[in-house]
């Protein structure tokens, strides 16, 4: 006996504000290194360093992340703008 799953088309995905959500958790992942850094001696003692280089990665790759959604934004505004407009109406001749 197949499983039934219902076919049907996928929700249109949910655009926000992009840039500004991957900026602000780079930065949450910065700010989290810079305050266990001083604790680096308990960290160490327990086998625990992994937190910060893990807090350290999150924060590079949120640096590749802002380039991206910076050039993913901007492609689509250009997009945007070179696309004609579907509201116009064709001129009668």
């Amino acid at each position: 006996m197949a499983k039934w799953t219902p076919r049907h088309e996928a929700p249109e995905p949910l655009e926000g504000p992009v840039v500004a959500t991957v900026t602000g958790g780079t930065i949450l992942w910065f700010v989290l290194f810079l305050v266990q850094l001083p604790f680096y001696g308990w960290f160490d003692d327990h086998g625990h360093t992994w937190w910060l280089w893990t807090c350290l990665a999150g924060g590079g790759l949120g640096l590749i992340g802002i380039w991206y959604v910076r050039k993913r934004d901007a492609a689509i505004k250009r997009a945007a703008a070179a696309a004609p407009d579907p509201t116009a109406t064709p001129s009668a001749q």
